[in-house]
């Protein structure tokens, strides 16, 4: 099977997979995400796009899970014998040996691509995420923080960042060898020769990126190194940020970004958030403050079987008189990192899966009975299952935000007209300024 395809991705959860989609169509990439893998009728009309994203939950998922249901996502990326196959994971690179593994997801690719070594790239300057000699470091409130002892990351609920170092990280969830091609190596005129003997004697090599030319110089090694039949690489959307320079000097891109009309604002939005990010809770008290009808829902009777129902109901309710009422609205579950997480993370699986296929229901109903042309899903973890149940089966950029990358608005494909042509931003839970919710409802990028 030919195809045109220069990257196929999987990622590890939706916002996730709408960051690296951005970062594409940005470039002049032309870019769909599928939510599961299509039929012919569905891919067909973007025969012409030259990137194809497939949108997954293992962010939140076991190993066990992903021995299955990963190995089939990938294999059905494989099949499209795209230049590269991308496993996408967050910029902050969070992830537990019992949830999230990273390391898994290499093994994984790493046998099916029959791949001796797999390319690591976390570090992108574009979202303020850096690796400097394997240490990787974020910024939070204008500040760079080690990963470590950044004021979120390291209290995450679910995932906690509590090393620094990449490769100690990644030592935890496998026993797989990972080399380092530091920024040393990426300045050096025998880079090339370098990055070869690393990768022949790791199973894992991570790259440095510190500035857009240490990641316009992981690009072409990236590229340099790609095998005939397609290649397996692992990272955030630094992997995108970092092959669009080599894309454009092969003229494989368009050498001058295309233009994005805005979208114009909109009477009222709905938007609802699964995320226990600080970042996020400034966002709802921001947003409150500037007309939106906040409504907080009680986590744990929502993951209580026998509080979940009225609990639904309650808050649907509320949902629909503020938009009667000609207000937005924002339905939350947590509003910061220690709320209820505790009762959240003794739910396990089963409770943060809930949480997000709920908050999905509410988000259909909200859709359907005021036929909403403009919503948000904030939540990395929440998101894939709240759009589950729109029945959309594939999203494109509608608008970048290149003020908060990452989090794009989106236009749905589904088969209900309802909601195909939807416009939906799906926001992680570091992503955005205090006023992110307003601007997505006045279409400001």
């Amino acid at each position: 099977m030919s195809t045109p395809f220069l990257l196929s991705y999987y990622g590890d959860d939706l916002t996730g997979s709408t960051d690296a989609m951005e970062s594409l169509s940005l470039h002049g990439v032309k870019t769909v995400l599928f939510l599961a893998p299509p039929s012919k009728d569905q891919l067909a009309p973007f025969a012409d796009y030259s990137a194809i994203g497939l949108a997954g939950t293992s962010r939140s998922e076991s190993p066990e899970w992903m021995e299955t249901h990963l190995k089939k996502a990938l294999a059905w990326l494989k099949s499209l014998n795209a230049s590269l196959c991308h496993y996408k994971v967050c910029s902050t690179f969070d992830s537990a040996p019992d949830i999230g593994n990273i390391g898994k997801a290499v093994e994984v690719g790493k046998a099916l691509f029959e791949q001796s070594c797999v390319p690591l790239v976390v570090g992108a300057p574009q979202l303020k995420r850096y690796t400097v000699f394997g240490q990787h470091f974020a910024v939070f409130d204008g500040e760079v923080h080690r990963i470590d002892r950044h004021p979120v990351m390291s209290r995450h609920p679910v995932t906690p960042m509590a090393e620094a170092d990449l490769r100690r990280h990644l030592a935890k969830q496998t026993p797989l060898s990972t080399g380092l091609a530091d920024v040393l190596c990426l300045e050096s005129v025998e880079v090339d020769a370098q990055v070869d003997q690393l990768s022949h004697s790791n199973d894992i090599l991570l790259f440095d990126t510190l500035n857009r030319d240490h990641q316009a110089k992981v690009g072409e090694q990236l590229w340099r190194t790609r095998l005939p039949g397609g290649s397996y690489v692992v990272g955030s959307s630094a992997v995108e940020y970092a092959l669009v320079n080599t894309w454009r000097e092969h003229a494989l891109i368009p050498s001058n970004p295309p233009l994005f009309s805005s979208p114009g604002s909109v009477e009222k939005i709905a938007v609802v958030s699964g995320s226990c990010s600080e970042v996020t809770a400034r966002q709802i008290r921001f947003a409150e403050a500037h007309g939106f009808r906040a409504i907080a829902i009680d986590v744990v009777n929502l993951i209580d079987e026998h509080t979940h129902a009225e609990t639904l109901h309650q808050a649907l309710e509320d949902a629909i008189e503020a938009l009667n009422q000609g207000e937005s609205v924002i339905v939350y579950t947590a509003m910061g990192p220690n709320s209820d997480a505790d009762a959240v993370h003794q739910g396990g699986e089963t409770a943060r899966h809930l949480i997000g296929r709920s908050l999905g229901q509410l988000l259909r109903k909200m859709v359907e009975i005021h036929g909403l042309k403009r919503t948000v899903i904030a939540g990395g973890d929440t998101s894939s299952h709240a759009l589950s149940q729109l029945g959309v089966h594939a999203l494109t950029t509608r608008l970048p935000l290149p003020e908060t990358p990452g989090s794009p608005l989106c236009t749905t494909h589904s088969d209900q007209p309802a909601f195909n042509g939807l416009e939906v931003a799906l926001k992680g839970g570091q992503i955005g300024g205090e006023n992110y919710f307003t601007s997505i409802r006045d279409g400001v990028a």
